[in-house]
């Protein structure tokens, strides 16, 4: 006899989504049952590829779905917070790819809702927490090997213009490269540290897609201040000439680290021809389903989120707020208020 899953899952976008099905089923507790896409092509496609799966390219009607239990959001940016918002409200935990949202008044609205829904797990793929260098790198950094963190750098580099030229990207209404791509650097920089943010300034370009039918920046970046004192520069370069990477440099008082396109190492001298920690392990060694393991264990055992819903929050105000300088041409200070509203871990 067929022991029945504990939890139904669906996955809604089935560009980066698919990768979310070996996630769930490498735990037994966990079946996907449906599959959805508004590409009818792209959905007939991969229900070869999985077979005995519902197909739906109506996302409205699997997110109603009373037999589902968890939602996997991974469409369009401009249909995230809908979807999350009626997922909630139809009693649904929710892994969203990044980003949760796109405006303000989004953000609010998905706050408000979760008010509303304490029981319910939100968390986002903000993948770069899984890789291993990065693992090793929080613990140093957590004994304090580098010593006193005081300025930190942190380049999405998406090496992918044709992405943004021909793709989803620049036809939808509205997109952040900021939301989209450098919040993974925003979420891996405050992870790293604990550090709270308070405050950014911004600037942007859209030089590399000039007289494009890309409209909005394809460049970023923003000066941020924690509330120590300490300082990083975060960008999202859309339109450079480089493979896809994640550059990151932490400056503390006892060392350094630093990963280019090229190299990663630890320094701890301030000599030219002293010794470097050269890195030689696989980068970046995890994959799009690596955090979703944890998201089911945490509904079914109650154990800790790796991403919590405040987590995602935090670093989609701070990725807000950065979009928000980029209009107004001024600091801005981060609004946390909606913490009061969370009663999530």
């Amino acid at each position: 006899m067929e022991i029945q899953p504990e939890l139904r899952v669906a996955i809604i976008g089935l560009g980066v989504g698919e990768r979310h099905i070996s996630g769930y089923e490498s735990e037994p507790r966990c079946k996907v049952t449906i599959l959805c896409d508004i590409d009818s092509c792209k959905l007939q496609e991969l229900g070869k590829q999985y077979p005995n799966k519902l197909l739906s390219t109506n996302p409205n009607e699997v997110l109603q779905d009373p037999n589902i239990d968890i939602v996997s959001i991974a469409s369009y940016d401009n249909v995230h917070c809908d979807q999350v918002v009626t997922a909630l409200r139809h009693n649904k935990h929710v892994f969203v790819e990044k980003p949760l949202c796109l405006t303000f008044t989004e953000f609010n609205c998905i706050v408000d809702t979760l008010a509303v829904y304490p029981h319910l797990q939100l968390s986002s793929n903000l993948i770069l927490r899984k890789a291993p260098r990065f693992l090793t790198l929080r613990q140093r950094i957590s004994k304090g090997e580098l010593g006193e963190i005081y300025y930190l750098e942190g380049d999405y580099d998406y090496g992918r213009i044709d992405k943004i030229l021909n793709g989803w990207r620049g036809k939808i209404p509205f997109y952040s490269v900021v939301c989209g791509g450098a919040i993974h650097l925003i979420d891996l920089l405050i992870w790293l540290t604990g550090k709270r943010i308070e405050r950014v300034f911004a600037w942007g370009n859209k030089i590399a897609t000039a007289k494009t039918k890309f409209l909005y920046y394809d460049f970023v970046v923003s000066l941020i201040e924690f509330s120590d004192g300490s300082i990083a520069k975060v960008s999202a370069n859309f339109g450079c000439v480089t493979p896809h990477h994640h550059r990151v440099c932490i400056y503390g008082t006892e060392g350094t680290f630093i990963q280019t396109h090229s190299v990663a190492l630890y320094m701890n001298s301030r000599h030219l021809d002293a010794p470097k920690e050269v890195l030689s392990d696989n980068y970046p060694s995890m994959s799009k389903g690596d955090m979703i393991p944890s998201f089911v264990r945490s509904i079914l055992d109650g154990t800790r989120l790796e991403i919590t819903c405040k987590e995602v929050l935090t670093s989609m105000a701070v990725a807000l707020t950065i979009d928000q300088s980029l209009v107004s041409g001024k600091p801005e200070s981060v609004n946390y208020d909606w913490e009061k509203k969370i009663k999530h871990d």
